[in-house]
């Protein structure tokens, strides 16, 4: 147990099947805080379900899955997993359209629960600040009195990445961000997320290679459901088990 202690993420021979069928096969990650771990793989490697059994979405049939060195998340459901402080983003965006930027953020603030709190909750001058700081980041100040809907792609997705920090999480889950994005969107996306990965851990699971690349990772490639290789990017490429199952293709 000592070795997950200083382990923001720690996946140790972590299995499930599906009808018989190993989704997910002794698999063992660790990831530190305020690191960065990019996950590569064919589909049906294994990526989203991963990301399922850290958020509580599925259950493994064996192994070990503990979140800040310490708590076991298979023992606790979504909405726990998430109030822990982990935040996941899915590939498609869900932004509320027909709000403006900075609304979209407040409401994803951690705010007091309950309808009557929430009916007279005005943002306090630390709330301002801090949605300031999150728009700082994710490079929309100049677009928040804009309606969500105006937003480029791009934009939406990094609108998606700013109302997850609004909910201070320790631990970033993102879904192939970059999908669909623009050349100039992509290279930005890899910065914003190296700054977030100063103050958090982010797992990102990605197929774009020059994305990878710009990330600057640590690199994990799975395939059937395990660890393939890891290491630099530059080392996962050319480890010829991984070119052979994933990148030859």
């Amino acid at each position: 147990m000592s070795k997950a202690q200083d382990t923001m993420l720690y996946l140790d021979g972590v299995s499930v099947a599906f009808d018989g069928f190993k989704a997910i096969n002794g698999l063992s990650i660790i990831v530190g805080p305020a690191e960065m771990l990019a996950i590569i793989g064919p589909n049906g490697a294994g990526k989203t379900t991963m990301m399922d059994i850290i958020t509580g979405k599925t259950r493994p049939d064996a192994g070990e899955v503990l979140f800040d060195g310490r708590t076991d998340l298979t023992k606790m459901d979504e909405a726990a997993i998430a109030n822990l402080g982990i935040g996941r983003k899915f590939q498609k965006p869900t932004v509320f359209e027909s709000h403006t930027v900075w609304d979209n953020l407040e409401m994803a603030m951690k705010k007091p629960r309950g309808i009557f709190p929430a009916l007279f909750y005005t943002a306090s001058a630390d709330d301002i600040a801090r949605i300031t700081e999150i728009l700082e980041t994710v490079r929309l100040l100049h677009r928040k009195d804009e309606f969500a809907a105006n937003l480029s792609h791009g934009q939406k997705q990094w609108l998606e990445i700013g109302m997850l920090l609004a909910q201070d999480p320790k631990l970033l889950l993102v879904d192939e961000p970059v999908a669909g994005m623009t050349d100039s969107e992509t290279e930005e996306t890899a910065k914003l997320l190296r700054e977030i990965a100063r103050t958090r851990s982010v797992v990102v699971v990605e197929h774009d290679m020059s994305f990878v690349r710009a990330l600057g990772s640590r690199v994990v490639c799975l395939a059937e459901g395990a660890v393939l290789a890891e290491g630099t990017l530059d080392q996962v490429s050319a480890n010829p088990i991984v070119i052979e199952r994933y990148l030859g293709r």
